[in-house]
């Protein structure tokens, strides 16, 4: 019983998978958003982008960069809208700590993942991650082809 509450899948608003093409990821952690209410209206309609978005730390508080949220035609004309505006994060002190280690210790990128909802809240799965070169792709491409090729093969001989 316990097992299903923590085994639930998240229903991803967006998801980059080039995250795990281009860096390799080392730890990955869920941190809450802060948004406006045109931002949410949009995210319920899938209008984003994370597209080359990533984390920063800037005076011991995280910001978001790069997620751009289109407004909606039908909300009023008055309100001043930033696509573009830096989104702070919602973490804990530990978290914050780890990140900054990450960040400066050991030249680690904090990019964006995904954004998903958890239960009526927002949320945003960060990665740390290394960026890979491109013979580290290319043994990666012919690892995965030959586990393809291998599963092919077993199958023919039984």
């Amino acid at each position: 019983m316990l097992n299903c509450l923590y085994n639930e899948k998240k229903k991803y608003i967006v998801f980059n998978k080039k995250i795990y093409y281009d860096y390799s990821v080392q730890e990955e952690i869920n941190a809450g958003i802060i948004l406006k209410g045109w931002e949410v209206k949009s995210l319920r309609l899938n209008r984003v982008s994370i597209n080359n978005s990533y984390v920063s730390i800037l005076s011991n508080k995280v910001y978001s960069f790069n997620i751009n949220i289109n407004p909606l035609k039908t909300i009023c004309n008055h309100i001043q809208y930033d696509v573009n505006r830096k989104k702070q994060l919602l973490l804990k002190k530990k978290e914050i700590e780890l990140l900054k280690n990450y960040n400066k210790i050991k030249n680690f990128t904090l990019v964006t993942v995904g954004l998903f909802w958890k239960k009526s809240w927002c949320k945003l799965k960060i990665a740390v991650a290394k960026g890979k070169k491109k013979y580290d792709k290319r043994i990666l491409l012919k690892k995965k082809e030959w586990n393809i090729k291998k599963s092919r093969f077993l199958k023919k001989d039984i």
